[in-house]
């Protein structure tokens, strides 16, 4: 009897010590894991705090657009607020067309000589010369053009031609008081339409800049 007495104590003991070390096996298995992935995670931490530099002459490549010239036609809206007369002057109505992929800002225009004349027609269209006005006997004029080819005029305020496929190009322009017709110009020049000569140059840049609104209203005062 007396050694079934003490056999059980001994039983719940080893049950007892059973299950304690289950508890610590379970919870050493769970700190393992908890620890592993503090560990994982400070790992990658630590991997993205590494500082990276840059090999000397690393770059990449860009390239510039092509220029190519503007043109200036001859065109009847708006129509001309001031015409001209026998020794007066009157506006010239113009487009600037930019083929460019960038706006251009045009701050002068060169002119041909005083004695080259402008053409004149019957129609706005400039379609149908007008008879005894023509480019020998208008005497009609780009007002301020000189006895030299190429005379630079600054126009009142810059004109901004947007780029290709954008707002304000083409854009439309009122020259005012910039043709001149000759106190001779004959009497058949009298209502009619005139073919200012060509322009010989003008001074312009191309680069980002705010395109001037169409129609716009501009001169050159000297």
């Amino acid at each position: 009897m007396s050694t079934g007495v003490f056999a059980r104590p001994e039983k719940l003991h080893k049950r007892k010590v059973q299950k304690h070390n289950r508890f610590w096996t379970r919870r050493s298995t769970i700190v393992a894991a908890v620890v592993g992935a503090l560990l994982a995670g400070g790992g990658a931490f630590a991997a993205s705090s590494w500082v990276v530099g840059l090999n000397s002459g690393s770059s990449g490549e860009s390239q510039s657009a092509s220029v190519q010239n503007l043109t200036i036609s001859a065109v009847a809206t708006p129509s001309a607020s001031n015409l001209l007369y026998p020794g007066g002057t009157g506006d010239v109505v113009a487009t600037i067309t930019n083929p460019n992929p960038f706006p251009v800002t045009i701050t002068a225009v060169q002119l041909p000589v005083n004695t080259s004349y402008a053409a004149g027609y019957s129609n706005s269209t400039l379609t149908t010369a007008a008879t005894g006005c023509s480019s020998t006997t208008s005497d009609v004029t780009w007002n301020f053009a000189t006895g030299a080819s190429g005379s630079s005029h600054t126009l009142t305020t810059p004109l901004t031609v947007g780029a290709s496929g954008q707002a304000n190009n083409p854009l439309a322009v009122t020259l005012t008081n910039d043709a001149s017709m000759g106190s001779t110009s004959p009497s058949a020049c009298a209502n009619t339409f005139f073919s200012l000569p060509a322009l010989t140059g003008v001074t312009a840049t191309g680069g980002a800049a705010t395109s001037t609104t169409t129609p716009a209203t501009d001169a050159w005062t000297s």
